[in-house]
């Protein structure tokens, strides 16, 4: 038997505060799945997914009702508990210990500590870069100011944020230039940018956003890449090799093994584990299996990327201590592993590399 009696979950947000219908549960269970949060298709539900059936099979047992009973049936009895009560009991069952979360996504959303509280667990913050610059220009009257008050924001952030994170820097192919761009460059873009902000416009000049990255990289704190494509990363990860900061890639699946193999090409790269086995429920030891052909077992970071219900911490805690078991327990039943670094690996990949990685010496 492997054991995983406690998990860093190193990338999730804070979960909602309101009392869920059907249709806001879904649309959660949607966004959770890349939907942005629309609605299922006419005549079709979420919960016929893998990450509804696992939501199912995990889930009643800890409001007191049998595993895989209809949805009805399920959020009636969490309206009946309250969605704080709920909250509570679901999260304190995963066995998760340490939650890092962004705070960087809108909406009702529990804080670290709040999230912490009701998980009976350890929170800390992860800073999203592009509202983190948003808020900064609001602020700054000039060109010259906000680039200051840029460097000297994100700077400031490091010293009680884990980590930062960035969503869009990525997406649009700004750190598939390895170099920082030149000051000309930036002091244009800024420009653009700041007359577009007064009007509303979010971050999305890819100059911005690179110059944004490389802030981040000397802060000396790690770097939580949202990639749609993490080979498109290899120039950057290149670059940013000894300058201090780790990169970690996040949830992208189907492309885990591209990210496994970035892993071991690059000493400061690691690769997040949690949602790519959540999305496939039931097939998830055979991603593992994949995942841990190619990357080196240092490398990996268990997360629930869980956001606005506590059951997709439960989902991403059991389905990754489900496959973790029946991978490595294989291994070990063929001779392949010994028990003893069966076991070494599964405690590396659910805690012990994310304390490293983000300098949790007092987790537990």
């Amino acid at each position: 038997m492997i054991d995983t009696p406690n998990l860093v979950d190193q990338y999730c947000h804070g979960v909602l505060r309101t009392e869920l219908g059907l249709g806001t549960f879904e649309a959660q269970l949607g966004a959770h799945l890349g939907g942005g949060g629309a609605p299922p298709a006419a005549g079709t539900t979420f919960f016929d997914t893998q990450t509804g059936f696992a939501v199912r099979r995990w889930c009643p047992p800890l409001l007191g009702l049998e595993p895989h009973c209809p949805p009805a049936r399920y959020l009636a009895r969490r309206r009946e508990l309250g969605a704080a009560e709920a909250g509570r009991r679901l999260l304190r069952a995963s066995g998760i210990s340490t939650y890092l979360v962004d705070t960087g996504l809108p909406g009702d959303l529990t804080r670290p500590a709040e999230l912490g509280a009701a998980g009976a667990a350890e929170a800390h913050e992860i800073v999203r870069l592009e509202p983190l610059a948003e808020r900064v220009a609001d602020t700054s009257g000039t060109v010259e100011a906000f680039l200051a008050d840029l460097a000297e924001a994100v700077h400031g952030a490091a010293a009680d944020a884990v980590a930062f994170s960035s969503a869009s820097g990525v997406r649009g192919g700004p750190a598939a230039l390895p170099a920082p761009p030149g000051p000309g460059e930036v002091r244009g873009a800024a420009g653009r940018w700041l007359a577009a902000r007064a009007a509303g416009g979010r971050l999305t000049d890819p100059v911005l956003l690179r110059h944004l990255l490389w802030i981040a990289v000397t802060a000396g704190r790690p770097l939580q890449l949202h990639t749609e494509d993490p080979a498109a990363l290899d120039g950057f990860a290149a670059a940013t090799t000894g300058l201090g900061a780790d990169l970690v890639l996040l949830h992208r699946y189907p492309h885990h093994r591209a990210a496994a193999h970035l892993t071991g090409l690059h000493p400061h790269v690691y690769a997040d584990l949690g949602p790519v086995l959540a999305h496939t429920g039931a097939r998830a030891a055979a991603v593992l299996a994949e995942v841990l052909e190619r990357a080196p077992f240092g490398k990996l970071l268990f997360s629930s990327g869980a956001q606005g219900l506590p059951e997709l911490h439960v989902v991403a805690a059991g389905t990754f201590r489900s496959a973790l078991a029946r991978v490595l327990g294989e291994w070990v039943m063929d001779g392949a592993w010994s028990r003893t670094d069966a076991q070494r690996v599964a405690a590396m990949i659910a805690a012990d590399n994310a304390k490293r990685v983000y300098r949790l010496a007092g987790s537990r």
